[in-house]
């Protein structure tokens, strides 16, 4: 990956995070690393008595020449985003075992503009 890419990528990662924490999520980790591949944000949603952990994939674009962010989650990232999860929760039973997969899509706006940001609660199918 080039390093504008990265760069992008990492801005559209601390940007969803901030995003998750404004709506009352809290990060588990950031970036974190499985054998299936990484994910790149574990937050929890505390939702009173049952709180939920959600692996996010986060897909930034400064264009859409070659589409909306949300298109490149494509149905073999969405078997490695499963695989992950699973084995993300398996190493940390003390988090419970309600889980579930979102997207966040953002698209950098040129300028000033602020930068668009979608999030797809529950994008991914554990089933696949």
């Amino acid at each position: 990956m080039t390093s504008s890419r990265q760069s992008l990528g990492m801005w559209g990662e601390a940007l969803a995070a901030d995003f998750l924490m404004q709506l009352g999520y809290s990060i588990i980790g950031r970036n974190v690393r499985t054998p299936y591949g990484e994910i790149d944000l574990v937050v929890c949603q505390d939702m009173a008595s049952s709180p939920e952990i959600v692996m996010v994939e986060v897909k930034t674009r400064s264009s859409t020449r070659f589409g909306f962010p949300e298109e490149a989650v494509s149905h073999r990232k969405k078997e490695h985003l499963v695989n992950s999860a699973r084995a993300f929760m398996q190493a940390h039973p003390e988090l419970g075992g309600n889980w579930r997969i979102d997207v966040i899509a953002i698209q950098k706006s040129g300028g000033d503009s602020e930068p668009s940001i979608e999030h797809f609660v529950n994008a991914v199918n554990q089933g696949n």
